[in-house]
């Protein structure tokens, strides 16, 4: 997932990124290659069935919140198979993904820090 470092950085930059991540971890709300659009979040708005492009434990992943804890500006990342991957805090979380192959995502409008491109 050495690919998604790059699209992590700029996200983090201010940028909304369309890319096309691969793997089946998160099918089937997000298959192999399909083409998503990432845009930088708002993380105290996040909720659980989110998909955010987060830092956890040294990896990016691309993965849904599967918990929120508010009081202690953290989120809890999962794959789509119940996989959890840990907690991470606000600042490691990226951007939240607004559409998947040009279909936007439910819950994702107020939560973006710029409008998706």
């Amino acid at each position: 997932m050495g690919a998604l470092e790059g699209v992590a950085g700029r996200v983090a930059g201010g940028a909304s990124v369309e890319f096309r991540p691969s793997g089946s971890s998160m099918v089937p709300l997000i298959r192999s290659r399909q083409q998503v659009t990432v845009a930088p979040v708002d993380p105290s708005k996040l909720e659980v069935g989110d998909i955010v492009l987060a830092r956890v434990a040294g990896t990016v992943y691309l993965h849904l919140v599967s918990a929120v804890d508010p009081a202690r500006k953290r989120v809890q990342i999962s794959n789509n198979r119940g996989h959890v991957n840990g907690w991470t805090g606000h600042g490691r979380v990226h951007g939240i993904c607004t559409a998947v192959d040009g279909v936007p995502r439910p819950r994702t409008a107020g939560k973006t820090l710029t409008s998706p491109s």
